[in-house]
């Protein structure tokens, strides 16, 4: 389709998802945008420009149906990958604040894994003002509101909850690290890693817990604590999932890094022959090097 004739069905969709359609059509409509963007980047442009994030953003108001919930954020992560001025529309539209009130209990679970997977997203990278933002709307309490123990969350709910609190503290975000730490956060992660769980569920709360824990002696200590080092350590026995165990060993690097006791605590719980058995034939190169590294660091 010619650029001119593109752009016009561009701002044609997003006709479409203004107050007064149907929900079936806006539904419909941002599944429709969602595919324009996996099909040429181009589009992104042209949907951007026709007003598309502050529509879809617009979805995202309390009360609306589920599956429009639905489609809108995923157009929007659609619009928002490797875009920082779609990303930029969403902040300033409002668009972090939609997405943690869509966390809030009586969602339905695609809309809690959407909207936590949307958030962490949005907080990666270099994106700063995104991370304050989320934590500045209560978006700490919502996340760890879906990890809470014995709650109903499913374990994809959970997965990406537990992505988004390690996103939020990219780049050494320390008003976030505190945040979630004082909110019990650090625990609440380790809880995750308990046996059972999915691949994706251990992958996400050790990489959470490795941004939490870097450079935060308070957050090392709490991870100790509430017995993360043991957790971390079992992750990375044979057998277990390649992105798992290598997440669990940046983790134990970032917990013991500038802390002895923690340091002390890895030593005691068999964490030098579990870091070992990562140096054996098979294991990821990446993986290995980590392994390897940190060993030295410790010093065994």
């Amino acid at each position: 389709m010619p650029r001119k004739g593109a752009r016009a069905h561009a701002a044609a969709l997003v006709g479409l998802l203004a107050p007064g359609n149907s929900a079936d059509v806006q539904e419909e409509t941002a599944q429709t945008l969602s595919r324009l963007c996996a099909v040429n980047s181009r589009n992104v442009g042209y949907i951007r420009q026709a007003g598309g994030v502050a529509a879809l953003v617009g979805l995202l108001a309390p009360g609306g149906a589920a599956g429009v919930h639905e489609q809108a954020m995923s157009a929007l992560d659609a619009l928002c990958l490797g875009d920082a001025r779609s990303q930029d529309s969403v902040l300033e539209c409002g668009g972090i604040a939609a997405l943690v009130g869509l966390l809030a209990p009586g969602r339905s679970a695609g809309v809690h894994k959407l909207a936590a997977c949307a958030l962490g997203n949005l907080c990666g990278g270099d994106n700063a003002p995104a991370r304050d933002s989320a934590r500045e709307c209560g978006g700490v309490a919502a996340l760890l509101g879906l990890l809470a123990p014995g709650g109903s969350a499913p374990a994809a709910v959970r997965e990406q909850a537990a992505r988004a609190l390690g996103q939020l503290c990219l780049q050494y975000n320390t008003a976030n690290k505190d945040s979630i730490g004082e909110a019990g956060g650090v625990a609440a992660l380790v809880a995750l890693l308990a046996p059972g769980g999915s691949a994706l569920l251990y992958h996400s709360a050790a990489g959470a817990l490795a941004n939490l824990c870097i450079q935060h002696a308070r957050n090392q200590d709490r991870a100790r604590e509430a017995g993360g080092i043991a957790a971390l350590v079992a992750l990375l026995a044979p057998g277990g999932a390649a992105a798992a165990r290598h997440a669990a060993v940046v983790a134990l690097h970032n917990l013991y890094e500038g802390s002895t006791a923690n340091r002390d605590c890895i030593m005691a719980s068999g964490g030098p022959a579990a870091l070992a058995g990562l140096l054996a034939p098979g294991v990821p190169a990446a993986t290995k090097h980590a392994a390897a590294a940190t060993l030295s660091e410790l010093g065994v």
